[in-house]
């Protein structure tokens, strides 16, 4: 009889796959499932392989992020929407630094590129609202916009979320965006104020929390 396959025990080794690359340990099938009471088979039973752990573990971080975008509710202010995505992005990434570090890496296919498309094309989505409610200019193209900012929120949560700066610094990202989305044609005064209200990322964890730890 085929054995019932556990969900519970593919997101496990998922996890563990994201924290070991994380704190760069070798990772091998044997250190993989070393202590979490699940056999090598499992791996291929749930991965075919470990080519599959890697595949599995990027799409984990998207389809994470795609939830995470998703939350974003559509308001009357196209820039504080496209605001509100690349802070719900942020958000993604400092809860999930250990998928998010690996999301990125192009070694390893996706099982759904779709779902790494499907994250852009909110922000291209948003960009187009604002583009023909009239705060961005007509000749705007919604696809670059998205991308740019897209590119702002990477970088920030490359130095934060997975990388040597505090979380202090994300506050950066208010001027950065305001800055992006005038230069495509909106007031100066009403981009300011939409951008500090989609702006809405989580306080900084207690001091005594160490980074990647959990209770």
């Amino acid at each position: 009889m085929a054995r019932t396959k556990n969900p519970a025990a593919r997101s496990l080794l998922i996890e563990r796959a994201a924290q070991m690359l994380r704190s760069r340990e070798p990772v091998t099938l044997r250190s993989l499932v070393a202590g979490t009471g699940v056999s090598t088979m499992a791996v291929y039973t749930y991965f075919g392989g470990m080519d599959g752990v890697w595949k599995a573990v990027r799409q984990e971080g998207f389809s994470r992020l795609a939830v995470r975008l998703a939350t974003v509710t559509v308001s009357a202010d196209a820039v504080r929407d496209l605001t509100a995505l690349g802070s719900a992005y942020l958000s993604n990434a400092l809860d999930n630094p250990d998928l998010y570090r690996v999301m990125f890496d192009a070694t390893f296919d996706l099982e759904d590129s779709h779902a790494a498309d499907q994250s852009l094309h909110h922000l291209v989505r948003a960009a187009e609202r604002a583009r023909d409610s009239g705060r961005f200019r007509g000749d705007v193209d919604p696809l670059e916009l998205a991308t740019q900012s897209w590119t702002i929120g990477h970088g920030l949560a490359s130095l934060v979320a997975t990388g040597p700066l505090p979380r202090q610094m994300l506050a950066h990202g208010v001027p950065l965006l305001t800055a992006l989305f005038v230069s495509a044609g909106d007031d100066p005064g009403r981009c300011r104020s939409s951008v500090e209200q989609g702006w809405n990322l989580p306080s900084s964890p207690p001091c005594d929390d160490a980074p990647g730890e959990k209770a």
